[in-house]
């Protein structure tokens, strides 16, 4: 049946390595069980019922991309998004939570339309290759960030916003160590390196009182408080029409993005740079959003730590579908779930960056007109903490450059669309 299913002969795997890879992806990602539900508790919403919904809408995301697109790329409540709802809408504008949902509801809603009419589609492939490798490579640049941040090898700063972090702290010490272990074990072809890596860490961790363990099994709480509490009537009114479009852009790039990144990460781009059953793969991510909503939490996205599954081997939908099942698990399994901690993941993620760091590589390095925008697309992600501002960061300059350069006509329409629609948003949010 699963051969049948995911057809993982076809694409080179089997069932072992796809299991791996679905618990490598779980383990980088199972941050957000606990890191959501904060955020949004921060906007009214009952913490407890957060964490449910986030298991759930993690669970059905990934599930439906995996049964349905075939991808090993799973999809979860996405980090930053979840801060604009909780700190933008909420807090600053002084909307409901439940208005919130409402339009995040409203944001999925549209999502799948325009998936289903090729529309998302259309503007993905209209990408053009080199600030599609620059997507690929940005986010490698971002997930070093994020993992050396996790680590504590780099801390904020208010004067050089960034700086060395504690050495000489053993979460630094663990991490550093474990990087280079699991890169040792990649480089001599030992199965699960990723994995080996991270429950190696975490049991340093915890044997150094870093990672308390807090036992295995326990009642996960009720979602009564935030299922199906969205109001939709309320996010139908035309003063929120630019929150929603907030979160249909945000969304909209964040998710091309992951897609391009992961997908060349796992050699999926075919010689155009195009994404196959992409409209299968978006009408996953639109229903995602919608569940999500429903639900009680923030948009559900794609997430780039997917790409440590894949580089434990995952090439097929199968290991999203684990990855699912595997949060679905976590409402049981709370406790040694989020007994992970991060610095033990930092690792994996490091190495994983490093590994997209190599699309850089792609990019046509004698043409300026391609490379100078490639390289703003790639920077702006870690520095601005976004993966759609990177993106935006890269069509204009992209469209200003070859406007300028007398070479507008190497720029397709959808360009042209995609660098007018950045300016208004950058003009009204």
């Amino acid at each position: 049946m699963l051969e049948r299913v995911f057809g993982l002969s076809a694409h080179g795997t089997d069932l072992r390595t796809e299991v791996t890879a679905g618990v490598t992806t779980f383990l980088a990602m199972a941050y957000i069980l606990f890191i959501n539900p904060l955020i949004l508790k921060d906007a009214g919403m009952d913490q407890g019922a957060v964490f449910v919904a986030t298991a759930l809408a993690a669970a059905a995301g990934s599930i439906l991309m995996g049964l349905y697109a075939n991808y090993p790329i799973a999809l979860a409540p996405g980090m930053g998004i979840n801060a604009y709802f909780a700190y933008g809408v909420v807090q600053g504008m002084g909307h409901s939570w439940q208005v919130a949902l409402g339009a995040v509801f409203l944001s999925g809603l549209a999502f799948l339309f325009l998936s289903l009419v090729r529309v998302r589609e259309w503007i993905i492939d209209s990408i053009p290759r080199s600030l599609k490798m620059a997507i690929a490579g940005g986010i490698g640049l971002l997930l070093a960030v994020i993992a050396l941040q996790n680590a504590g090898i780099v801390a904020a700063h208010p004067v050089t916003m960034v700086t060395v972090g504690k050495l000489t702290q053993p979460p630094a010490i663990i991490a550093a160590i474990t990087f280079v272990v699991i890169v040792a074990l990649d480089v001599r072809r030992v199965p699960g390196a990723l994995m080996i890596g991270i429950v190696g860490a975490t049991a340093a961790g915890m044997a150094l009182g870093l990672a308390p363990f807090r036992g295995i099994f326990d009642l996960p709480p009720s979602i009564a408080p935030t299922f199906l509490q969205m109001d939709l009537a309320g996010a139908l009114d035309l003063g929120l029409t630019t929150v929603v479009f907030a979160f249909l852009f945000v969304a909209l790039f964040d998710t091309a993005g992951t897609l391009i990144g992961v997908a060349w990460r796992g050699g999926m781009l075919d010689a155009a740079g195009r994404l196959p059953r992409l409209r299968q793969a978006l009408v996953a991510d639109s229903t995602a959003i919608m569940a999500g909503a429903a639900l009680g939490t923030s948009t559900t996205t794609a997430y780039i730590e997917s790409a440590a599954g894949m580089k434990a081997g995952g090439r097929t939908g199968l290991t999203a579908c684990v990855t699912g099942l595997l949060f679905v698990a976590s409402l049981v399994l709370a406790p040694i779930v989020l007994a992970v901690p991060p610095f033990a993941t930092a690792p994996a993620l490091l190495f994983v960056a490093c590994m997209m760091a190599g699309s850089l590589g792609e990019i046509d390095w004698q043409d300026a007109t391609e490379y100078a925008p490639a390289l703003v697309t790639a920077v702006a992600m870690p520095f601005t903490f976004s993966i759609a501002h990177g993106i935006g960061f890269g069509f204009l300059t992209y469209a200003g450059i070859k406007l300028l350069a007398g070479r507008a006509g190497e720029a397709s329409v959808m360009v042209w669309v995609i660098a007018a629609l950045f300016v208004l948003k950058f003009a009204v949010t």
